[in-house]
């Protein structure tokens, strides 16, 4: 018997069947209709997984759209799944950074992946992939690239704490006549210190692990890394870590 977890976010939506180990992942864009993302999802992970529905014990949903699931046997809060997965993928993790596209979180946890406090910005674009987003788009680049683009370069101080002051912000720079690179370097940093105004709300402890789809980022990585003064690390499964714990929750 397997436990599915899906997590639908605001960008991505990630799945995970789980057995006592995870045996089959999926992400899929979630797009413009959660519920009919959910249910593609689902049958695309049973088929990786080699498995059908008489397989299935149990199905718990996550993440922001988990109400747009109708056939979910549970639904469980993010930073809950989110917990109890990251533990799964570095059993020393006791602190998570996480940062989706709609919202950022920083979770210290136990060494049982029970929740101990949690910050989360929800209300605003900064500090989330949403940020980089915009600011990619205002550069003409993807998000993917921001990485590449910045490597090398002198951040330019990006000052304005709001997106759509940022987004501005960074016209102006460019008008100016300031280097795409050196902007780019800006962005990622702005994003890092963002990031940092909410980790500074709770005690950071060792080891930290990075989670959601800006993780991917090895530059905001490195530079978290510097500002906590301590490792942030990132799984290979970083991004499922909220549908992994949505699976093993559900086992």
């Amino acid at each position: 018997m397997i436990s599915i977890g899906i997590d639908i976010g605001s960008v991505c939506a990630k799945a995970a069947a789980f057995d006592g180990k995870v045996v089959s992942r999926c992400l899929l864009p979630t797009g413009w209709n959660p519920k009919e993302t959910g249910e593609l999802i689902y049958k695309r992970l049973l088929e990786e997984a080699g498995r059908d529905e008489s397989a299935v014990k149990a199905v718990v949903a996550t993440g922001y759209g988990r109400i747009s699931i109708p056939f979910a046997d549970k639904r469980i809060t993010e930073i809950t799944c989110h917990a109890r997965g990251a533990v799964y993928l570095d059993g020393r993790t006791r602190t998570i950074i996480d940062v989706g596209g709609q919202d950022s979180k920083v979770i210290a946890i136990d060494e049982k992946g029970s929740v101990q406090e949690f910050m989360m910005n929800d209300k605003c674009a900064a500090g989330t992939g949403r940020f980089l987003q915009v600011m990619a788009n205002v550069l003409g680049t993807e998000v993917d690239r921001l990485e590449e683009l910045a490597a090398g370069a002198e951040p330019r101080s990006i000052s304005s704490m709001c997106a759509v002051f940022a987004e501005s912000e960074i016209i102006s720079l460019l008008a100016q006549g300031i280097s795409k690179e050196t902007v780019a370097s800006g962005i990622l940093y702005s994003i890092s210190n963002k990031i940092m105004h909410i980790a500074s709300r709770i005690s950071i402890k060792d080891q930290v692990l990075f989670t959601g789809g800006v993780s991917q980022n090895g530059m905001v990585r490195e530079i978290l890394s510097k500002k906590l003064k301590r490792q942030v690390s990132c799984h290979a499964d970083s991004q499922f870590a909220g549908a992994i714990g949505a699976a093993i929750l559900g086992f």
